[in-house]
């Protein structure tokens, strides 16, 4: 926050504190919320109708690491930076991986691209020619291979396959073929590999998608094994629905494996999340915590393609944003919420979240970083440290 100032917090800590919370206790916590950016997000990228270039913007793998680097040591929450498959290919990839240590930066989840390849007009691993899908298939045992030499533990794969017409294709034969395929990708991991299957409604295909919703991604996952789980992305579903509900499924079953952070107003707009599913973010974050072992492993990443922000600072708005939603849901009282929702108390259940989710954490946040030697209002650093327009000046063509 802006000006911050000790009595800001001090005031926040008398008031939690005088509820009979402890607060140290719970700012303990905040730390163990770690968000892998993606390495897309920090290069031109944006929506198939136009890419507006931002002169800051990375243009190779190395510097899409500086970037991410750089967000992690303005907020102290992104250790770790998700990898597409070919954009981000190098030579060497214990250069790359000794490049982002050096920045204190691991190399996280590896993503294939099932989706660019003119050859997967009709599909990758759903296809109706064998030599197409064992091509896809070949590309995700490559990214397998990649998973060993970067230390990767997160094979996360995203299929567009689909159809736009009824009767173009089996849709059974194609989840067949789809399976075979997998499973293959599936023994190819590495011993302490996860494969992260993400699903979506619609889009690039229009009448149908092979991978279309959170229980057609678990009944893969379960057909492949018990190190595959479901991703979710929380703009990947139809209007209205409820997210939470959906991350409490798949809780419960034991199968939820991470996020895809962003946020949408009609489809997969890849918006900033928080910017307008703020009380969608937190709610889930309050379903996480109470599983408490059962989300001891969700992965949390972004997945955003910035078309017209700055890229640095939309990026760092959205790790914000969820350390923002999620600190808000640490002060929920849970054993008073499970009290008042077992003597059917709608109302006093709601406002036990409501008044979690209105009390302004800024002040506990921008202590929590001043505590650990980092900027209390990253934004406004950001936009002072002369960090992107070093940027500007370094990457012009």
């Amino acid at each position: 926050m802006k000006h911050y100032k000790e009595s800001y917090y001090n005031e926040f800590k008398n008031q939690i504190e005088s509820s009979g919370r402890d607060l140290l206790a719970l700012e303990a916590k905040i730390g163990d919320l770690k968000i892998e950016t993606p390495s897309w997000g920090y290069g031109n990228a944006g929506t198939r109708f136009k890419v507006f270039t931002d002169p800051a913007s990375a243009r190779n793998v190395y510097e899409r690491v500086d970037d991410a680097a750089l967000i992690h040591e303005l907020c102290g929450a992104a250790p770790s930076i998700a990898l597409h498959i070919p954009w981000d290919s190098t030579d060497d990839w214990s250069g790359l991986q000794q490049y982002a240590a050096n920045k204190n930066l691991k190399l996280g989840a590896i993503n294939p691209n099932l989706f660019q390849d003119e050859d997967y007009k009709l599909g990758s691993v759903c296809h109706p020619n064998p030599a197409i899908r064992q091509k896809a298939t070949d590309h995700l045992l490559e990214c397998c291979q990649i998973m060993t030499k970067t230390e990767s533990n997160l094979l996360s794969v995203w299929l567009a396959d689909g159809t736009n017409y009824s009767g173009q294709d089996d849709i059974r034969n194609r989840k067949h073929r789809m399976l075979d395929c997998l499973q293959t990708a599936y023994k190819a991991l590495p011993p302490d590999g996860l494969m992260l299957l993400e699903y979506k409604f619609f889009e690039p295909a229009f009448c149908h998608t092979d991978i279309a919703d959170w229980g057609t991604s678990l009944a893969l996952c379960r057909r492949l094994g018990k190190r595959a789980k479901t991703l979710v992305d929380t703009g990947h579903h139809p209007q209205g629905t409820n997210i939470a509900y959906v991350v409490a499924q798949l809780l419960d079953e034991e199968c939820l494996g991470g996020f895809h952070f962003n946020a949408r107003q009609y489809a997969d707009d890849d918006l900033i999340v928080g910017s307008n599913n703020s009380w969608d973010i937190f709610v889930i974050f309050t379903e996480l915590i109470q599983a408490k072992e059962l989300a001891s492993d969700v992965a949390f990443m972004i997945d955003q393609s910035h078309n017209i922000e700055p890229k640095l600072e939309a990026m760092l708005q959205s790790v914000l944003n969820c350390q923002s939603a999620y600190a808000k849901a640490l002060l929920v009282d849970y054993d008073e919420l499970h009290s008042t929702q077992s003597q059917g108390d709608v109302l006093g259940a709601h406002r036990i979240l409501k008044d979690a989710f209105e009390t302004d954490v800024r002040p506990w946040l921008a202590h929590w970083r001043l505590e650990r030697g980092l900027q209390t209002d990253p934004v406004t650093h950001l936009r002072q440290s002369g960090e992107v327009e070093k940027r500007v000046r370094s990457r012009r063509d």
